[in-house]
């Protein structure tokens, strides 16, 4: 018997930028809440030597859609016949996000953690907290999906 988080790491298998480019994991996946994890290498670095604000919202940016996403994970990708690639179970995708910066990471790993503050028929609210390995929160992010 497949577990959430297993589904969610099939179902997403295939989301290539976040999990190859950037190397975010899918960590633990419950039905509230979602949490995701990235180590940092000198790739994720700007010119100053800083995290890049979009490594931060691309790591941000997963732990929304699966959070969204919630009730294809919960199904399972075998139940909806899906193979790797296959995004018709995917019914949510964001609108609109914001994320703000609280901090440069100090640590060498990130965690996202995604709560669903609201679920309606058509429209879903995520939040989404980083922090870094030394318990520093350096950005929230909060957005909105529509579903299609």
């Amino acid at each position: 018997m497949s577990t959430l988080l297993d589904n969610a790491r099939h179902i997403f298998a295939n989301d290539l930028y976040a999990t190859r480019q950037t190397g975010v994991e899918i960590e633990q996946v419950e039905n509230d809440s979602v949490v995701c994890g990235l180590t940092l290498t000198d790739s994720h670095r700007n010119a100053k030597g800083a995290v890049m604000g979009g490594v931060m919202f691309t790591l941000a940016d997963l732990a929304f859609a699966i959070a969204a996403n919630i009730d294809s994970v919960a199904q399972g990708s075998e139940d909806l016949g899906a193979t790797v690639g296959d995004h018709g179970q995917l019914h949510w995708v964001s609108t609109t996000s914001t994320i703000h910066f609280m901090s440069s990471p100090k640590g060498s790993r990130l965690t996202a953690t995604a709560q669903t503050l609201r679920r309606g028929r058509t429209q879903v609210l995520v939040q989404v907290a980083i922090t870094d390995d030394t318990g520093r929160q350096v950005a929230l992010v909060t957005t909105t999906g529509n579903r299609v």
